[in-house]
């Protein structure tokens, strides 16, 4: 019926004003215009009911009036054009909001579940909280949940965007609609249908793409002005001029259409583009607000850095004992320690393979670090406070002075070593610190960590600014300042310390909220994938959006004047004009699809690019 609804009435139409041309018949060529101008007049009718004079009010009296006239072929050609237009520009939105049907569509419907022991095959909504659903290798993940046991690599394209399988193992989140593409996994149902990451991003793309930008507000408002002056200036034009025909043309060339679809389209597509490559902008509003943003503050725990302290350092101090040993003899201690930074130094040890011993007895010392006896040899970790003789501090000072955590390794009272820990830099920080330079954005650290952490880090990225020891209240302050100096901010943080100021900020950036379903529902844009280089990708594609929008206006208004000026000099007929006005519709749908194009700069394949070696590879 939709089909139909689009192409139908353009073919009959079509095949009636060929048979005319074939006949003679004028006959015919009225009933092409009746086919085409038909629902045309319904909806400017039902237009009227509601107070508003619509573009199909135009084409409706232009139509009519030529009938009336006699000028059949003319009115013919107005309907058949301005519904052969409708149709393209609704087969060509259709295709822009691709992004949400591909979400749709990539929802699951039925489940594999452990019963009684049994493997059974059911719908999803039979599904409850804490059912074991079993999947096996190239399934997709029907729910929400926890991986009970297993191991495998899960493609959350459709989720985050990333190409590479996430590896998934024991405690690991997985998400409904992802596909796993190696191993076998149990997973414990936590949110199940609409209750899913996926259903959430798929209800955020739908209110967004549905949005408007202030601009599409202000020319809707305009319009809505636009449209009666130009029948009442038609009207005055055929009252002075007694030519009919010339008001009647003036009707058809001043229809807004391209100026009305320039903007909604542009923010349909950069949204859906943005949704493919797994960035949720939350409307049209935050879309161009985000293309005015000159400054970003960031968080340094979890933004910049990775969240999660990591080995960096083993230094020899004894040439008795190698950095083998060394770390060997400090992981061996940290197994019986809960210190946050025990886990980095055994998880150093892990990665270099070597072989941990077991402790005898352990002794934490608040505030030092931890002694412990390991095959009868007293092994200590902390500070110089653990040791019996003074050890040389130039090493230990050299690492503290570059932003790290450095503790003494110690044997029955004598430093042999230093074991070195910090939150490392993510690999792609300073991509997108560049990326964002390159765009013309100040980037601003605000952090709570200590100033030596934070300027270090701040020279190695090269940001602009560095603001540390700081409270939640205070990235409040620092945004309300770069606002008071003119700057459209965007704060990009984890939204729970940092809330006051993601609220204060001209746009809130959440990142990693894959599963999160606060970030999803409160940030202005989420980058579902924990990947920095999207952020200035989220950017630059707002700006390419707002300029898309700004190009199809101009167009839209330069058709007016110029098919204005063909009427009034140039002999332009309202066949003529409905065609120009038709293809400059069509020319401003076409440069905003451009926006659908891929442009994400990451090595990575975007979901569109995907899809389409999927497809390939199924053929």
């Amino acid at each position: 019926m939709t089909r139909w609804k689009n192409w139908g009435v353009v073919v009959v139409s079509g095949l009636l004003i060929i048979a005319s041309w074939i006949t003679g018949w004028d006959a015919l060529m009225i009933a092409a215009a009746v086919v085409a101008g038909y629902q045309i007049a319904i909806s400017a009718i039902q237009a009227l009911r509601v107070k508003t004079v619509s573009i199909d009010l135009l084409v409706t009296v232009a139509a009519i009036g030529a009938l009336f006239i006699n000028n059949y072929w003319e009115s013919a050609a107005v309907t058949f054009l301005f519904a052969f237009g409708g149709a393209l520009e609704r087969a060509t939105l259709n295709k822009t909001r691709k992004a949400l049907t591909d979400l749709v569509d990539a929802a699951p419907e039925t489940a594999t579940v452990l019963r009684e022991g049994e493997a059974q095959s059911i719908e999803i909504w039979e599904l409850v909280p804490g059912d074991i659903v079993l999947i096996k290798n190239g399934e997709q993940v029907p729910v929400d949940g926890t991986v009970v046991t297993g191991h495998g690599g899960v493609d959350e394209a459709t989720i985050t965007g990333e190409s590479v399988p996430a590896e998934k193992a024991e405690g690991e989140e997985v998400f409904a609609g992802t596909w796993l593409r190696s191993g076998l996994l149990r997973v414990k149902a936590i949110g199940i249908g609409s209750d899913t990451a996926l259903a959430r991003i798929i209800h955020r793309v739908e209110d967004a793409q549905d949005d408007k930008a202030r601009t599409q507000t202000f020319m809707e408002k305009f319009s809505g002005y636009y449209t009666p002056g130009v029948m009442l200036t038609a009207l005055a034009i055929g009252l002075i001029t007694r030519n009919v025909e010339l008001a009647l043309t003036l009707l058809v060339i001043g229809c807004p259409g391209a100026m009305v679809i320039s903007i909604p389209v542009s923010i349909v597509a950069g949204i859906g583009r943005a949704a493919r490559d797994g960035v949720l902008i939350k409307g049209g509003e935050y879309l161009e607000t985000s293309a005015r943003v000159s400054a970003v503050v960031v968080d340094k725990t979890g933004t910049l850095t990775n969240g999660r302290p990591m080995l960096t350092d083993v230094v020899v101090l004894d040439d008795a004992y190698s950095e083998d040993q060394v770390l060997t003899l400090a992981a061996g201690a940290e197994t019986a320690s809960e210190h946050p930074l025990a886990e980095a130094i055994i998880r150093g040890a892990e990665q270099r393979e070597l072989a941990v011993g077991m402790v005898d007895k352990a002794d934490p010392v608040a505030g030092k670090g931890i002694r412990a006896t390991i095959d009868g040899r007293t092994i200590a970790v902390g500070t110089a406070d653990l040791l019996d003789q003074a050890p040389d501090r130039t090493p230990l000072l050299e690492l503290n002075t570059a932003g790290k955590t450095a503790m003494y390794v110690g044997v029955d009272g004598c430093a042999v070593g230093i074991v070195a820990v910090a939150d490392t830099l993510r690999d792609t920080a300073g991509q997108a610190v560049e990326a964002l330079h390159d765009n013309g954005i100040r980037v601003i650290m605000a952090t709570g960590d200590a100033k030596r952490v934070a300027e270090n880090i701040a020279v190695d990225l090269g940001i602009d600014e560095v603001r540390a020891e700081l409270m939640p209240e205070d990235k409040l302050v620092i945004v309300k300042e770069l606002q008071s100096r003119g700057h459209t901010v965007a704060m990009v943080g984890d939204g729970v310390n940092d809330t006051p100021a993601l609220a204060q900020a001209d746009i809130g950036i959440a990142m990693g909220a894959a599963g999160s379903p606060a970030a999803i529902e409160t940030a202005d844009i989420a980058l579902m994938a924990d990947r920095l280089p999207r952020l200035p990708y989220a950017l630059a594609l707002a700006k390419r959006t707002v300029r898309t929008m700004h190009l199809n206006i101009i167009i839209a208004l330069l058709t007016v004047a110029l098919l204005l000026f063909g009427v009034l000099f140039g002999g332009v007929t309202m066949a003529i004009g409905m065609l120009v006005h038709e293809a400059s519709v069509l020319l401003v749908i076409a440069i905003a699809m451009l926006l659908l194009r891929p442009t994400l700069k990451e090595g990575e394949e975007t979901i569109t690019q995907r899809g389409a070696r999927k497809e390939a590879l199924a053929s």
